[in-house]
């Protein structure tokens, strides 16, 4: 069984370092400590921790009232990260995540900013669900010697 430190455990699990420290203080997520007394999580904590949380499903006869929650989603593009900013102006605002040490920008209505009371610090998942995915690719740095040796060949 493999033990992360709670840093490589945040960072697999694509939240940030402080709110990885406040869920083990919380008793959320389990841990083991070292002689030292540092925290370790194991593999299958991580994965519990980051495994889908659905409730059963109830039947309900068709036009019932809605309860308004999402109980599963076919998008299969799901992103786990912390709401690091969010901006509205008018009509639409702009929600800026951090999954891990990427960030991830998306323009929604303000409306659904409002319905989704997103704050910063919030946990929050993107569901990437798209016709096109673009792929590039960067061209290599070359540091100045790199290119001095090249001019003499």
């Amino acid at each position: 069984m493999s033990l992360l430190t709670v840093r490589a455990a945040a960072e697999r699990m694509g939240v940030g370092y402080s709110t990885l420290k406040q869920w083990i203080h919380q008793g959320k997520v389990r841990t083991t400590r070292t002689a030292g007394g540092h925290h370790r999580l194991s593999e299958a904590e991580v994965e519990r921790v980051l495994a889908p949380k659905t409730a059963p499903a109830q039947h309900k006869p068709p036009g019932g009232e809605p309860t308004g929650f999402i109980v599963a989603l076919s998008g299969r593009n799901r992103l786990r990260g912390f709401v690091d900013e969010v901006r509205t102006d008018g009509l639409l605002g702009q929600v800026r995540l951090r999954i891990g040490d990427q960030t991830l920008t998306a323009i929604i209505t303000s409306d659904a900013i409002t319905e989704l009371k997103l704050r910063r610090g919030d946990d929050a998942l993107a569901i990437i669900k798209s016709t096109e995915v673009m792929i590039a690719r960067e061209a290599p740095q070359t540091t100045p010697s790199a290119k001095r040796r090249r001019r003499h060949r």
